[in-house]
C-alpha cells in the first residue's frame, strides 16, 4: 500500500497501539493465577464474551482478504462468509451450556481438557493437542506475516528499510500483542478484544455505507458489473464463479466446522454461569453478521467502480480493500478501517498464542504421560515460545505459512468439529470413535492439501470426492463419517463418557 501513510493513518495506528499495550500493562498487574491467565478469572459476561468471540472469530481476513475473495469469485465468495454471521450463535445455543458446565465442573482450560472429560482417556487429548497446535502455528504465522504488512504500509516503511520493512513492523506489532498475551493471557486478551471487536464493528458499519455510496447504490453496482464483460450478470448470481460443490464444502466447512475451533470454544470455558447464554447468541449473531458488511459492501463496490472506470482493476486480491481506501475514503475512515484491520489481527493471534501454548505445556506432556503444568509462569513462558516459533516460520518459510494459514480453519474443523460437535451430544460415541475420528481429520485433509499444493499426492481425491469439493470438506465428511462408524460399531456406555458427562453438567439438555 504505497503511499498509504497520511497523518490520520498514521496517528490512529499509534493510538490503537497505545491503547492495547495500556490493557497488556493493566492486565498483567491483574493477573495472578492460571485461571486468570487461561479463563480470564470466569469474568466476562454476556458482553465482554459476545464481542470477545466475535473479534477472534475474525482475522485480517476480514479486511484484507474477504472483499478481495469477494472480488474474484463474486457472490459465491457469501457460502464462507453467511455462515460466519449464524453459526456462532447456533453454537452457543447447542453447545455453550455444555461446555460451560464442563468448565465449571473441573480444570477445563483446552479442548484437549474437554474432550479428556468427554471420553477418558490421555490419546484423545494429545490428538487434540496436536491438531491445535498445528492449526495455531499456521493462523500466527499468517496473522504476524499480514500486522507486518498493514504496519509497514501505515508507517511508510517500504523505501527506507527494503526488505527489512515487513519484519521490523512485524516485529512491533508482536510485541504489543505479546505485551497482553504474555502478561494478562485471556484476561488481557479479552478486555483488549471489547475494544477491538467495537472498533471493528463501527468500521465495518462506516465502510459499508461510504463503499455503497462511492458506487451509487445497488442499483447502479448491478448495471455496471452486468454490463462490463469482465464480470457480467453471473457476477451477482448465487454461485458468482464458483461449482455447487465447492459452495456446499465451503459452508459445511464454516457452517458445521465452528465446533471445532478452539479459540471460539475457549470462550464459553470463561463465562462463570449461564446466565449470559440466554441472550448470547442473538448479540453475536447480530454482531458477527454486521462485520461481514465490509466484504459484502468492498466486494461489491470495487469491482462496480473497476466497470465504471473509475478506479484501475487492483494488482492482487488483497490490494482491493488498500486501493479503495487509497482512492476515496477521506482520511478518518482510512483511519478507523486501519485500525479495524489491526484490531481483527490482533485479537485472533492474542488467542492462537495462549491456546497454542496451553496445548505445548499442558496437554501434549500429558499425553506422553508426564506430569501437565497450569502454573501462570508456565502459561507465559509457552506462550513466548509458541510467538518465537510463529514468527521463524513467518519469516523464514513464507510459503509454508502461507499455506498453512490458508487451511488452519479447515484443519481444525476436519480435526476436532465432530468429536466436539457431535461427541458432546451422541451416547454412542466413545474415546475409540473421537481419537479415529480426529486422527482421520487431520490426515485427509493434510494428504489432499498439501498434496495438491506440493503435487505429491495431487490426484489422491480424483474419483473419491466430487469434483470442486475444498479437501477441508472432504476431510470433514471423512472424520464425521468414521465418528458415526466407530461410534455405532464399538460404543463405550460406560460409566466415562455420557454418565460422567451428566452428573458433571447437570442437564443441559438430552444426551442422546
Amino acid at each position: 500500500m504505497p503511499g498509504a501513510e497520511p497523518p490520520w493513518a498514521v496517528a490512529t495506528a499509534l493510538l490503537h497501539l497505545a491503547v492495547v499495550a495500556a490493557i497488556g500493562w493493566w492486565s498483567r498487574r491483574r493477573t495472578r493465577s492460571a485461571d486468570d491467565f487461561y479463563l480470564a478469572g470466569r469474568r466476562p459476561g454476556l458482553w465482554m464474551t459476545a464481542l470477545a468471540t466475535m473479534a477472534t472469530a475474525f482475522s485480517g481476513f476480514l479486511f484484507l482478504g474477504g472483499p478481495g475473495l469477494a472480488y474474484r469469485l463474486g457472490f459465491g465468495a457469501f457460502f464462507i462468509f453467511l455462515p460466519l454471521g449464524l453459526t456462532p450463535a447456533l453454537l452457543a445455543t447447542g453447545l455453550g451450556g455444555r461446555l460451560q458446565r464442563l468448565a465449571a465442573a473441573g480444570e477445563v482450560y483446552t479442548v484437549s481438557d474437554l474432550l479428556i472429560r468427554r471420553f477418558g482417556g490421555r490419546a484423545v487429548g494429545g490428538a487434540a493437542a496436536v491438531a491445535v497446535l498445528l492449526g495455531s502455528v499456521g493462523y500466527l504465522g499468517t496473522q504476524i506475516q499480514a500486522l507486518g504488512i498493514l504496519l509497514a504500509a501505515v508507517f511508510g516503511w517500504q523505501v527506507p528499510l527494503g526488505v527489512w520493512a515487513v519484519p521490523a513492523a512485524s516485529a512491533v506489532g508482536l510485541a504489543v500483542v505479546l505485551l497482553y498475551s504474555v502478561g494478562g493471557g485471556m484476561l488481557g486478551g479479552v478486555v483488549a478484544d471489547c475494544f477491538q471487536g467495537a472498533l471493528m464493528l463501527v468500521a465495518a458499519l462506516a465502510v459499508f455505507a461510504h463503499a455503497l455510496a462511492v458506487a451509487g447504490g445497488p442499483a447502479a453496482i448491478a448495471a455496471a458489473l452486468a454490463a462490463d464483460p469482465a464480470f457480467g450478470a453471473g457476477f451477482l448470481e448465487p454461485l458468482g464463479r464458483i461449482s455447487p460443490w465447492t459452495a456446499f464444502g465451503w459452508f459445511l466447512v464454516f457452517g458445521f466446522g465452528v465446533a471445532g475451533q478452539p479459540q471460539m470454544l475457549h470462550k464459553f470455558f470463561m463465562l462463570r454461569d449461564e446466565r449470559p447464554l440466554r441472550t448470547l447468541p442473538l448479540v453475536l449473531g447480530v454482531a458477527q453478521s454486521l462485520c461481514l458488511l465490509v466484504p459484502l459492501g468492498l466486494g461489491l463496490a470495487v469491482p462496480a467502480l473497476v466497470a465504471q472506470g473509475r478506479l484501475a482493476a487492483p494488482a492482487g486480491a488483497d490490494e482491493v480493500a488498500p486501493a479503495f481506501l487509497l482512492a476515496f475514503a477521506p482520511g478518518p475512515l482510512t483511519g478507523l478501517v486501519l485500525a479495524g484491520a489491526i484490531a481483527a489481527i490482533m485479537s485472533t493471534a492474542n488467542s492462537f498464542l495462549v491456546l497454542a501454548g496451553a496445548a505445548l505445556v499442558r496437554d501434549l506432556p500429558r499425553a506422553i504421560g508426564s506430569e501437565p503444568r497450569a502454573s501462570l509462569a508456565a502459561g507465559r513462558w509457552s506462550t513466548l515460545l509458541v510467538a518465537l516459533a510463529a514468527a521463524g516460520f513467518a519469516f523464514l518459510y513464507d510459503d509454508l505459512v502461507a499455506l498453512l494459514g490458508s487451511f488452519s480453519f479447515g484443519l481444525l474443523a476436519a480435526a476436532l468439529a465432530p468429536a466436539v460437535g457431535l461427541g458432546l451430544v451422541w451416547r454412542r460415541a466413545g474415546a475409540p470413535a473421537a481419537l479415529a475420528s480426529i486422527w482421520t481429520g487431520l490426515s485427509v485433509h493434510l494428504l489432499l492439501e498439501l498434496g495438491g499444493k506440493w503435487g505429491g499426492a495431487a490426484g489422491l481425491g480424483a474419483g473419491l470426492f466430487p469434483e470442486g469439493l475444498p479437501p477441508a470438506a472432504a476431510a470433514l465428511v471423512a472424520s464425521t463419517a468414521v465418528l458415526l462408524a466407530v461410534g455405532w460399531l464399538r460404543p463405550e456406555p460406560g460409566a466415562r463418557p455420557v454418565e460422567a458427562l451428566r452428573k458433571a453438567v447437570g442437564r443441559p439438555g438430552r444426551v442422546e
